[in-house]
């Protein structure tokens, strides 16, 4: 069934198997003089150097940054297709990349700036060379203390302090594989994570500070241990740094010869220097778990060599980092932002980057303009979410400081143009090139964006593919959506790239079928022509050649840049006794994107209170964490289901964003549909026609 839709004045056909595209192309923004004679990248041939006809090789250029033990004899090895292979043979440390080798020149500069939360307490420096003795120590308690070898697992469920990326530099520095969990998931998430990883080692903190309180972090761990263990893994050591030395936040159980305080271990290992080891190009670096759209999170296993030459070049020539910069990413460590852009990229570059432990908001809206202006951050990195909050709590508090940001990025969600206008306007007091870029978990770095000195930028869209990599719109029948036509179909990449992740831990045939095997066009081929990438997200590609991301074309939901799968969140709601059924749709929310909504069915005979809605609630925050809490939970008498039992998601997003349900003739209790909208809206309320393209195609694969 087709549909007529009206767009820039063109009248367009779509399929419903494509997303309507309704707004307007935007006007370009260039970058200005003084920022271009500053800039890495300068060289328009950069294009050429990157064209199709020189891949694999031009990826040289991003490996040559980085200093090898051994240099490698193929740059790609596509023998095992998807199953690609970069910088075959080639030997090298990520540690020593990041640390050691800046010390001739950079020991005395800062590597690391801690910002804590409590404005009491003054920004922390860690030099390069504290950073060296640091990360040694640590890696030889590792080593000694914990007998940890390359290729052992390590869970590291820790807030933003810096004591998170010493701990990641130990692990590589030995090539043990670390999996940081986000500090703010629940114990039952991180326990999952530790048993699928199969890790031995659990590093956590005792406490942090958010929001002006001390919280106890440590008391997750008891859960995670818990949790693991019934997964069948039992961890044998649990190491707690702890926020102040010397003194316990945690009120949590500390276990004799389990649990150690790292500050009293520590001393044990002062001075101690141990070599990096040599990593095949190859190896495991790290694990980073993603929710997908099945309930079990999957691990994106990222490989050493390739992924830090990307995330290197990227951050040298997309985020224009040089060794002089003061970079601030605000995002969290525990996602790959933060692995690309906080860690491994900046102090690749031996740049100084930022840490802040706490909120952007407290104790007020001009936080993080004080910050840039007390430490004279001029790159500037954060989530489109984190611009409209900061925007809503204080839109005239930029200018009141004095701070000049060169360079500022988006990632994690599309941004919209009035809030990319504020953000270039008023945060980057017209001064700053903006990179609004698209890339995911997976991927290791930036897929598209614009080159900060050689593009104009355009509010809303990420801009072009990247040096090397190129991407491409298919439709649901595997044709090309042509550039300029105003059609949206799937975004996918057509070509392998070193930051691509190798596999998911543990289940490689998952790897095949989600990323790769919708558009495979040869399943028997050795040639990477024939194996695009899958991203899952819709976009559309206008005639400048400029990708405009819609959102996910599955059922994860994207809330403030953090994916979670509503399976993972309908699981825990089903662990409420009372609940029979669930489900977990995306309801537009100001500040965040998109937030969950949770609608349950009762067991026959169970009445409904707020009592259930109270468990469902806890339910989700104990097996996920707060980011997951549902905006509403509603108890319906029943669910919209298709006559062969499938619940309509669609349906119910629908309901919950005042949007015009489409066509219900099909379910088998139609009548049910009223019945939730009068519960949900209220009876004098008037369904929309219309709606966020992401919402009104969500789920429609039940």
């Amino acid at each position: 069934m087709a549909r007529t839709l009206q767009t820039q004045g063109a009248v367009i056909e779509t399929s419903e198997a494509q997303i309507a595209v309704h707004w307007r192309e935007e006007e370009y923004y260039y970058p200005s003089a003084k920022f271009v004679g500053q800039a890495n990248l300068t060289d328009p041939n950069v294009v050429e150097r990157f064209s199709e006809k020189n891949f694999p090789e031009c990826f040289r250029e991003y490996a040559d940054m980085l200093s090898w033990d051994q240099y490698w004899q193929t740059t790609l090895d596509t023998s095992d297709p998807p199953f690609w292979k970069w910088f075959v043979g080639g030997k090298i440390n990520a540690s020593y990349n990041c640390v050691d080798r800046h010390l001739a020149k950079y020991k005395n500069k800062a590597a690391l700036i801690f910002v804590p939360e409590p404005e009491s307490e003054a920004p922390v420096s860690v030099t390069y060379r504290e950073l060296y003795v640091r990360v040694n120590e640590f890696a030889a308690l590792l080593r000694d203390f914990c007998g940890l070898k390359s290729g052992d697992r390590v869970t590291i469920h820790m807030p933003m302090v810096p004591e998170l990326p010493i701990s990641m530099l130990a692990c590589a520095r030995l090539g043990v594989i670390h999996s940081v969990v986000f500090g703010g998931f629940s114990g039952e998430a991180c326990g999952m994570r530790v048993a699928d990883s199969q890790s031995q080692v659990l590093i956590t903190m005792d406490g942090y500070y958010r929001n002006g309180k001390l919280l106890d972090h440590k008391a997750a761990s008891e859960i995670s241990l818990e949790i693991a263990k019934k997964e069948g893994q039992t961890v044998d050591k649990v190491l707690v740094w702890r926020r102040h030395p010397g003194k316990n936040a945690s009120a949590s159980p500390f276990v004799k010869g389990r649990d150690f305080f790292v500050d009293e271990v520590l001393p044990k290992y002062a001075g101690e220097l141990v070599a990096p080891v040599p990593m095949d190009a190859e190896a495991p670096l790290f694990l980073m778990y993603t929710s997908g759209s099945t309930g079990k999170p999957k691990g994106c296993q990222h490989r050493t060599g390739g992924y830090l030459a990307y995330v290197t070049g990227t951050s040298k020539y997309i985020q224009d980092i040089h060794p002089e910069d003061v970079y601030w990413c605000m995002a969290d460590i525990g996602w790959i932002t933060g692995h690309s852009y906080i860690v491994y990229g900046p102090l690749a570059l031996a740049a100084t980057s930022v840490i802040y432990e706490g909120v952007p908001t407290y104790p007020d809206a001009g936080r993080v303009w004080r910050i840039a202006e007390r430490l004279d951050v001029n790159i500037f990195h954060t989530s489109p979410t984190a611009i409209r909050m900061l925007r809503k709590a204080g839109h005239d508090e930029p200018p009141k400081y004095n701070y000049h940001f060169k360079h500022m990025t988006t990632v994690g969600e599309p941004i919209e143009p009035e809030v990319w206008r504020w953000y270039h306007d008023t945060v980057g007091k017209g001064e700053a090139v903006i990179v609004d870029t698209w890339w995911q978990t997976e991927n290791g770095g930036f897929l598209c964006s614009t080159k900060p000195a050689l593009d104009p930028m355009k509010p809303g869209s990420a801009g072009p593919g990247v040096p090397g990599i190129f991407p491409v719109i298919y439709d649901e029948n595997n044709q090309e959506i042509a550039a300029g036509s105003g059609k949206a179909g799937n975004i996918c990449i057509r070509n392998p790239w070193p930051g691509i992740m190798q596999t998911i831990w543990g289940d490689h045939d998952r790897f095949v079928t989600q990323y790769y095997t919708k558009y495979c066009k040869n399943r028997n081929s050795k040639d990477w022509h024939d194996w695009p990438y899958f991203a899952s997200d819709g976009a559309v590609l206008a005639a400048d050649g400029y990708f405009r991301i819609l959102g996910r074309v599955d059922d994860v939901i994207n809330v403030a840049g953090h994916r979670l799968g509503t399976k993972e969140i309908e699981s825990a709601c089903l662990t409420v006794p009372e609940v029979a059924e669930a489900a977990v749709v995306p309801v537009a929310d100001e500040i965040k994107g998109r937030v969950p909504e949770v609608y349950i069915a009762l067991k026959p005979g169970v009445q409904a209170s707020p009592a259930i809605v109270d468990k469902v609630n806890k339910a989700i925050e104990t097996m996920i964490g707060k980011i997951a809490r549902p905006k509403h939970i509603h108890i319906v008498p029943d669910m919209p289901k298709t006559r062969s039992g499938k619940l309509m998601r669609r349906v119910l997003a629908a309901l919950s964003n005042n949007m015009n349900t489409g066509d219900i003739s099909t379910l088998a209790n139609p009548d049910i549909v009223e019945n939730i909208r009068e519960l949900v809206q209220g009876k004098e309320a008037v369904a929309l026609a219309d709606g966020p393209e992401d919402l009104k195609k969500f789920g429609t694969e039940d």
